[in-house]
């Protein structure tokens, strides 16, 4: 039986700056702390030398564990797993989160994987080290799925428990000066419910929660989150939340909760935009007031028909021109992320598109884009269509890594038509910034030269029109376009 208690755990490497500690780690590491464990987290987006700080930390320890997304995220799991496999042969090798939930069976065929936690690890990953330390079997451990002799056994699932149930993330494990030191805030990912109850076909969250919406109470979101602003100085607080304003009741009290304890600090979230549409226009100001200083919106698409495809039939075109609306008037920024690329778009459904976007852009200057082609993620519903056009799923786990955002990966979308639509972006992401700067700027010869380029890059869209870019190399000599935008922070990606 082995007696090491030490559980190290690995946020492997991920695109873009941190957007703060691993919220789904210390959510793991507090469990595991109250059931006598020791967990050690390695977080590759602050530690340059992970690695070795891996190596170092599995000498005595009782497992490795490394939580994952579909993506580039894969590669450092792999080459820690690898790593960790080499040095200690015999330690076990947990993979979970969303990319080993929505495909167990292949991620364990690989020899450096033992078991997948399978959906929320918090009460599954206990057992699991509890069983290794006493030297039992996984057999029977639900949640978990798990190789025997080469052969992947399929324990029963666990029952998702109610989050109000779990205990508070471990955030005094953080070093939120490291933090800040690579990221240049203090900044808090927190997560005040999981899930989301539509059923759009291109999301991961409908399969990995099955749309349910599972949530704390107001008076825990507003005391836990206020504690960790003071206990830590932190400045802006990214709600992870699938969608916030699912209980727009609920989301309205924690805004005034925060807002009377006094604390000071920014926060975000993600929405979609009829739930905001349901608010006031008072409740948008409450939001503003408490501190909310951009929201992320998955608009997708302004084209009906395409909506109709992704199973977006909550969302109308009225309630994207509203959602603007309400936020300029309170003083919100927020990021629209759009879908291009679904299947059966047609050209016709992307001129509208970007033809209403366009218009909301010239009506809202608070309105950001954030275009992106269509990713095809496992697990995802619309996967039987995706088929039947061509697309195949990777055999491996490692040759997930290239499914990430502009990856070039769809059948029906190559050669000319995906070029014409990468230079279209281009100057649609280019006009809008050009009318934010004709609003915005302060000299009049500024604004003069802006709004004279949008007039040209508008003809060019229309026309389609787009050989020698000079409007995007003279843009390009002051600042740089941004394409893709987080959808949590409007954060250039």
């Amino acid at each position: 039986m082995l007696s090491a208690r030490k559980v190290v755990l690995l946020l492997p490497p991920y695109d873009g700056a941190p957007l703060g500690p691993p919220a789904g780690l210390l959510a793991l590491a507090s469990p595991l702390r109250e059931a006598g464990f020791e967990p050690r987290i390695v977080d590759a987006a602050v530690d340059p030398n992970w690695i070795q700080t891996v190596l170092s930390e599995i000498e005595d320890a009782l497992c490795f564990g490394t939580s994952l997304l579909t993506g580039p995220m894969i590669d450092g799991a792999v080459k820690a797993a690898k790593v960790v496999r080499t040095a200690r042969p015999e330690l076990p090798i947990v993979f979970g989160g969303w990319h080993p939930t929505l495909l167990s069976e292949q991620t364990l065929r690989e020899p450096y994987v033992d078991a997948v936690v399978r959906g929320q690890g918090e009460a599954t990953f206990v057992e699991v080290c509890e069983r290794l330390a006493e030297g039992r079997s996984l057999d029977g451990a639900a949640g978990c799925w798990w190789k025997s002799d080469n052969e992947v056994r399929k324990n029963p699932e666990r029952a998702t428990l109610p989050v109000e149930e779990l205990p508070t993330p471990a955030y005094d494990l953080v070093d939120f000066d490291a933090y800040e030191r690579v990221g240049g805030g203090r900044k808090l990912p927190y997560a005040t419910s999981v899930g989301c109850p539509y059923a759009c076909r291109y999301c991961t969250d409908t399969v990995f929660y099955n749309r349910r919406f599972n949530a704390y109470e107001v008076e825990r979101a507003v005391g836990e989150v206020t504690a960790l602003v003071r206990a830590h100085r932190i400045e802006e607080v990214a709600l992870l939340d699938s969608n916030f304003l699912v209980n727009v009741h609920r989301a309205r009290a924690i805004a005034q909760g925060f807002l009377d304890s006094g604390a000071r600090f920014k926060w975000t979230f993600q929405a979609s935009t009829d739930l905001l549409c349901r608010l006031s226009d008072e409740d948008v100001e409450l939001l503003a007031r408490s501190g909310v200083g951009h929201i992320g919106f998955g608009t997708e698409s302004a084209s009906e028909s395409v909506l109709r495809a992704m199973d977006k039939r909550h969302q109308t075109i009225d309630d994207m021109f509203e959602c603007a609306r309400k936020t300029h008037r309170a003083g919100i920024r927020v990021t629209y992320n759009l879908i291009f690329g679904f299947p059966g778009e047609t050209e016709a459904d992307r001129d509208e598109t970007i033809r209403v976007m366009g218009a909301i852009a010239e009506k809202y200057d608070n309105v950001t884009f954030s275009p992106n082609v269509f990713t095809p993620y496992p697990g995802i519903p619309v996967w039987p269509e995706l088929e039947r056009l061509g697309m195949r799923q990777p055999e491996r786990l490692e040759a997930w890594r290239e499914v990430s955002l502009g990856a070039d990966l769809l059948p029906w979308l190559q050669g000319e038509e995906r070029g014409r639509l990468d230079r279209r972006l281009e100057w649609f992401v280019l006009a809008n910034a050009l009318t934010k700067k004709a609003r915005r700027a302060r000299l009049r010869s500024t604004r003069w030269a802006a709004r004279a380029m949008r007039r040209t890059v508008s003809w060019r869209l229309q026309k389609r029109v787009y050989s020698y870019p000079a409007e995007l190399w003279l843009y390009g000599l002051q600042a740089r376009l941004a394409t893709r935008r987080s959808l949590l922070t409007g954060e250039a990606l």
